[in-house]
């Protein structure tokens, strides 16, 4: 994919285009943080408290009830913490496929919603008309199936991933065993809470809290360095202006912008764009604007 270099040319300006493709070039750069959206899971058994948690964080992140849109596949039980605040739900029933769970996705983004919570993801994997569902459906070879549902599981993934808005999931969990041997015989015996999800799902995620039935949440995962190593917790609102605090350190776009109006050369602009491949679409237009300036200036 390339920038249209015509639209990079006025008057006496030079050609100049960005190529998308050299961003992943392999160049050593000095490491510099930016802002961020947190991606993120609250995992527990039923009961436990995922989708309250969820909320909390979200109002703590936002600060606003009408900025937080929530995708709730869990029959209506997001409409029951409704005291809590004038925040959004879409009712998003079966079939619960990846393509719904993105359509749904684009609807809260569309309508500017800073927090996105899904409540849950768990359907996408294991629920009617889910991978799991779709893939046992189909005919032929099963492990040949896979490479046709996975690219479908990926594109949900990278939906997430790759959104404006916070989000946070929920994800469904249950209790997991393994075969043990005692005294000759196999046992099953357990070992903890197993998410219904995809595995590896937590390797997505920037922090992951698991959610016991009494309400106390430990961390599995935190890249944010928040949270590990401390005692197990209840989560508040305050959870989620600590993660926002976090989110908000480091370089935004408005600084990104400051830095291309400084730059004095093309070359200068193409340092910036490799720099930032995150905010490429984002930058486009001011990094278009820019190179047209120096060259009417040369």
């Amino acid at each position: 994919m390339e920038l249209n270099t015509s639209l990079l040319k006025e008057g006496n300006c030079p050609p100049f285009f960005f190529t998308l493709k050299n961003t992943y070039n392999m160049e050593l750069r000095k490491a510099e943080r930016q802002q961020a959206k947190i991606k993120m899971g609250i995992q527990g058994p039923s009961g436990s408290g995922k989708t309250y948690s969820a909320l909390l964080i979200a109002y703590g992140i936002t600060g606003k009830w009408d900025s937080i849109a929530i995708i709730d596949t869990e029959n209506h039980s997001a409409d029951l913490y409704a005291h809590l605040g004038n925040y959004s739900v879409l009712s998003l029933n079966k079939p619960f496929s990846p393509e719904r769970y993105i359509e749904a996705i684009q609807v809260c983004e569309d309508a500017n919603k800073e927090v996105i919570i899904i409540d849950s993801i768990s359907h996408e994997w294991e629920g009617s008309g889910g991978i799991l569902e779709l893939h046992s459906a189909m005919a032929g070879n099963s492990f040949t199936n896979w490479s046709k549902m996975t690219p479908r599981h990926n594109a949900f993934i990278q939906k997430i991933l790759q959104s404006d808005a916070h989000i946070i999931t929920t994800i469904r969990a249950k209790q997991d065993y393994v075969l043990t041997e005692k005294n000759g015989k196999y046992v099953p015996e357990k070992v903890g809470l197993r998410g219904v999800t995809r595995e590896g799902m937590d390797y997505e995620l920037t922090l992951v809290f698991e959610l016991d039935i009494k309400h106390f949440t430990q961390v599995s995962k935190d890249r944010t360095m928040l949270f590990m190593d401390k005692p197990s917790f209840i989560i508040t609102k305050e959870t989620g202006t600590t993660i926002s605090n976090w989110c908000l350190e480091g370089i935004d776009i408005s600084m990104i912008i400051e830095k291309i109006n400084q730059a004095g050369n093309l070359e200068d602009l193409r340092t910036i764009h490799m720099k930032y491949p995150r905010y490429s679409d984002k930058i486009k237009q001011e990094l278009v604007r820019r190179s047209n300036e120096i060259g009417k200036c040369s």
